[in-house]
Formats: C-alpha cells, sequence, structure tokens
C-alpha cells in the first residue's frame, strides 16, 4: 500500500504530459495505475489540485535532477531540456500558481546552468526563458495537431540558437 501514492502521482503526471489537465481525472489516474479506488481520497483529501500538485512537484524535481547531470554547454542544456520537458497545465487558482512557481524554478536553474556554460547572465537569463515558452507552446501545438512536427522544428530553432549563444561572434 505504501507504493500507490507515487504510483498515482507518476501516473497523474503521465496524463497530464499526455492528455492535458482534463486528461488527469482521478478515474483515469486509477485505470493507468491499478490503484484502488478507495486510495484517491486517502491519499489526496483535498482533490484533484492536490494530486496535480503533487504531479507536477514530482515532474519538476525529475527535470531538476536531470538537468544537474548535463554536461555544461548550451547545446547540451538545451538539448537535455528539449528531451525532459513535458508538463503543460490549463490550470487556474492555486494551482495555476503553483504551476508558475515550477517554470520560475526551471528558468532560474536554466539559466544558472548556462552561466556556468559561459553564457553572460543576462542573455541566460533570456534564453532561458525562449527555451521553456517555445518547448512549451511547442508542446501544445504537437498535442493539438497530434504531431511532433511543431516540437521538432522548436527543437532545431532552439538548437540553432544554443549554438549561436554558445559562440557569439
Amino acid at each position: 500500500m505504501k507504493d500507490v501514492r507515487p504510483r498515482m502521482v507518476n501516473g497523474a503526471a503521465r496524463l497530464l504530459a499526455q492528455k492535458g489537465l482534463q486528461g488527469a481525472s482521478f478515474a483515469e489516474v486509477l485505470e493507468l495505475t491499478g490503484a484502488p479506488r478507495g486510495s484517491v481520497y486517502h491519499h489526496f483529501p483535498n482533490g484533484k489540485d492536490e494530486m496535480v500538485t503533487a504531479a507536477l512537484d514530482a515532474v519538476s524535481e525529475a527535470t531538476l535532477k536531470r538537468l544537474g547531470e548535463l554536461e555544461r554547454t548550451p547545446v547540451a542544456i538545451t538539448g537535455g531540456f528539449l528531451a525532459v520537458v513535458a508538463v503543460s497545465v490549463a490550470a487556474t487558482g492555486d494551482l495555476l500558481d503553483h504551476a508558475g512557481a515550477v517554470f520560475s524554478r526551471w528558468t532560474g536553474h536554466l539559466a544558472g546552468l548556462l552561466t556556468e556554460a559561459g553564457v553572460a547572465p543576462a542573455e541566460a537569463a533570456d534564453f532561458a526563458t525562449l527555451l521553456i515558452s517555445a518547448s512549451e507552446g511547442a508542446v501544445i501545438m504537437s498535442r493539438a495537431q497530434r504531431s511532433r512536427e511543431p516540437f521538432d522544428r522548436v527543437s532545431r530553432l532552439l538548437t540553432a540558437e544554443s549554438r549561436r549563444i554558445a559562440s557569439p561572434s
């Protein structure tokens, strides 16, 4: 019974990435994870927002951990971030505030990694914002179009920009 909550959190994170907020219902999470129905309000007494908040935290921590393991070059940081970005949330209220805090942490972390890689701090902050915004937009477009093409296009452009900031002229 100990592993039920983490299983549900991971399942919710996968559903958020694949289907968005509406696709991460308790019923969908239970079906995906095989968790018992009674565990829903035992593990998430404050409802769906609590489950989604836990999923966002889990994805954020996993992303920050993976980013910390990357080679310190703008190209590697860009590629690594694009490989793990998967959260797109259509939320309101406290959940929206929490998602905003996650994106702020990611932006600061990416900017720090880029600065360590030799990018000027202001340009590192700008590129971190561009990297997150463009990749998240590409995820939304790819989901809506049911195609990886928008994500692949944005990935190529971001990778080219990361090469430019790696070797300024």
